[in-house]
Protein backbone atom coordinates (compact mmCIF):
# COMPACT_ATOMS: atom_id res chain seq x y z
CA UNK A 1 0.00 0.00 0.00
CA UNK A 2 1.42 3.57 -1.25
CA UNK A 3 1.45 6.27 1.62
CA UNK A 4 0.24 9.45 0.17
CA UNK A 5 2.04 12.66 1.10
CA UNK A 6 0.82 16.06 1.02
CA UNK A 7 4.16 18.88 1.13
CA UNK A 8 3.49 22.84 1.14
CA UNK A 9 6.52 24.84 0.20
CA UNK A 10 6.90 28.51 -0.79
CA UNK A 11 8.95 30.57 -4.06
CA UNK A 12 9.95 33.59 -2.50
CA UNK A 13 10.17 36.38 -5.69
CA UNK A 14 11.09 39.89 -6.29
CA UNK A 15 9.59 41.40 -9.61
CA UNK A 16 9.70 43.92 -11.53
CA UNK A 17 5.99 44.30 -12.49
CA UNK A 18 4.86 45.64 -16.00
CA UNK A 19 4.40 41.97 -17.36
CA UNK A 20 7.47 40.53 -15.59
CA UNK A 21 7.71 36.96 -16.64
CA UNK A 22 10.00 35.05 -14.29
CA UNK A 23 10.99 31.36 -14.82
CA UNK A 24 10.16 28.79 -12.08
CA UNK A 25 11.12 25.89 -13.21
CA UNK A 26 14.25 25.23 -11.57
CA UNK A 27 13.03 26.48 -7.88
CA UNK A 28 9.62 23.84 -8.19
CA UNK A 29 12.49 21.17 -9.32
CA UNK A 30 14.52 21.91 -6.09
CA UNK A 31 11.12 21.47 -3.86
CA UNK A 32 10.38 18.39 -5.91
CA UNK A 33 13.65 16.93 -4.99
CA UNK A 34 13.90 17.59 -1.52
CA UNK A 35 10.62 16.00 -0.58
CA UNK A 36 10.94 13.02 -2.56
CA UNK A 37 7.95 11.16 -3.86
CA UNK A 38 7.75 9.06 -7.10
CA UNK A 39 4.55 10.22 -8.61
CA UNK A 40 1.65 12.51 -8.15
CA UNK A 41 0.79 16.18 -9.02
CA UNK A 42 2.20 19.74 -8.03
CA UNK A 43 0.12 22.55 -7.64
CA UNK A 44 1.13 25.74 -8.00
CA UNK A 45 -0.89 28.89 -7.14
CA UNK A 46 0.05 33.05 -6.69
CA UNK A 47 -1.95 34.70 -3.85
CA UNK A 48 -3.67 37.95 -5.45
CA UNK A 49 -4.90 39.18 -8.51
CA UNK A 50 -2.48 40.66 -10.66
CA UNK A 51 -0.34 37.21 -10.92
CA UNK A 52 -0.04 34.52 -12.75
CA UNK A 53 1.11 31.12 -13.85
CA UNK A 54 1.74 29.35 -16.91
CA UNK A 55 4.39 27.05 -18.56
CA UNK A 56 5.95 28.24 -21.99
CA UNK A 57 9.45 27.53 -23.82
CA UNK A 58 11.05 30.80 -22.27
CA UNK A 59 13.46 32.15 -24.44
CA UNK A 60 13.93 35.93 -25.34
CA UNK A 61 11.85 36.44 -28.42
CA UNK A 62 8.74 34.32 -27.04
CA UNK A 63 8.80 35.86 -24.12
CA UNK A 64 8.74 39.06 -26.16
CA UNK A 65 5.67 37.75 -28.26
CA UNK A 66 3.61 37.13 -24.88
CA UNK A 67 4.43 40.78 -23.58
CA UNK A 68 3.54 42.37 -26.97
CA UNK A 69 0.29 40.15 -26.95
CA UNK A 70 -0.99 41.22 -23.52
CA UNK A 71 -0.67 44.74 -24.74
CA UNK A 72 -3.08 44.21 -27.47
CA UNK A 73 -5.63 42.38 -25.63
CA UNK A 74 -5.45 44.21 -22.31
CA UNK A 75 -3.55 47.73 -23.23
CA UNK A 76 -1.89 49.68 -20.16
CA UNK A 77 -3.05 52.97 -21.11
CA UNK A 78 -6.93 51.09 -21.94
CA UNK A 79 -10.12 52.65 -19.92
CA UNK A 80 -10.95 50.18 -17.02
CA UNK A 81 -13.31 50.97 -14.75
CA UNK A 82 -11.47 49.20 -12.15
CA UNK A 83 -8.93 52.47 -12.63
CA UNK A 84 -12.26 54.71 -12.10
CA UNK A 85 -13.62 53.03 -9.46
CA UNK A 86 -9.88 52.26 -7.16
CA UNK A 87 -7.51 54.79 -8.98
CA UNK A 88 -4.51 52.78 -8.31
CA UNK A 89 -4.24 52.41 -12.46
CA UNK A 90 -3.59 48.58 -12.71
CA UNK A 91 -6.84 47.72 -14.69
CA UNK A 92 -5.10 46.28 -17.19
CA UNK A 93 -2.96 43.57 -14.57
CA UNK A 94 -6.58 42.49 -13.23
CA UNK A 95 -7.57 41.40 -16.75
CA UNK A 96 -4.50 40.17 -17.95
CA UNK A 97 -3.94 38.22 -14.78
CA UNK A 98 -7.35 37.20 -15.33
CA UNK A 99 -6.67 35.39 -18.94
CA UNK A 100 -4.39 33.37 -17.42
CA UNK A 101 -5.41 32.66 -14.01
CA UNK A 102 -3.70 32.15 -10.79
CA UNK A 103 -2.31 28.60 -10.95
CA UNK A 104 -0.95 25.87 -12.64
CA UNK A 105 -0.74 21.97 -11.89
CA UNK A 106 2.25 19.89 -13.48
CA UNK A 107 2.36 15.96 -12.99
CA UNK A 108 5.24 14.06 -12.26
CA UNK A 109 6.68 10.70 -12.35
CA UNK A 110 9.80 9.20 -10.59
CA UNK A 111 10.43 12.49 -9.06
CA UNK A 112 10.72 14.32 -11.98
CA UNK A 113 8.48 16.85 -13.58
CA UNK A 114 6.63 15.92 -16.90
CA UNK A 115 7.17 19.00 -18.50
CA UNK A 116 8.03 18.92 -22.50
CA UNK A 117 11.61 19.49 -23.78
CA UNK A 118 11.14 23.33 -24.50
CA UNK A 119 8.76 23.59 -21.60
CA UNK A 120 9.16 25.44 -18.33
CA UNK A 121 6.98 27.26 -15.57
CA UNK A 122 6.52 30.67 -15.42
CA UNK A 123 5.36 33.49 -13.27
CA UNK A 124 3.73 36.81 -14.69
CA UNK A 125 3.86 39.77 -12.93
CA UNK A 126 1.12 42.25 -14.39
CA UNK A 127 1.35 44.77 -12.15
CA UNK A 128 2.10 48.35 -12.19
CA UNK A 129 5.16 48.70 -9.58
CA UNK A 130 8.03 46.30 -8.26
CA UNK A 131 6.39 43.76 -6.11
CA UNK A 132 7.88 40.71 -3.14
CA UNK A 133 5.59 37.83 -4.39
CA UNK A 134 5.21 34.29 -2.32
CA UNK A 135 4.01 31.37 -4.21
CA UNK A 136 2.23 28.22 -3.21
CA UNK A 137 4.03 25.01 -3.98
CA UNK A 138 2.24 22.26 -3.16
CA UNK A 139 3.09 18.27 -3.81
CA UNK A 140 0.58 15.75 -3.54
CA UNK A 141 2.06 12.28 -4.33
CA UNK A 142 3.39 9.18 -2.94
Amino acid sequence: MTKLMISTKYIKLKSRGETDIINITLEVEAILQKAKPRSGIVVLFVPGATGALTTIEYESGLVSDLKEAFEKLAPRDGEYAHNLRWSDGNGFAHVRASLLGPSVTVPFLDGKLTLGTWQQIIFIDFDNRPRTRELIVQIIGE
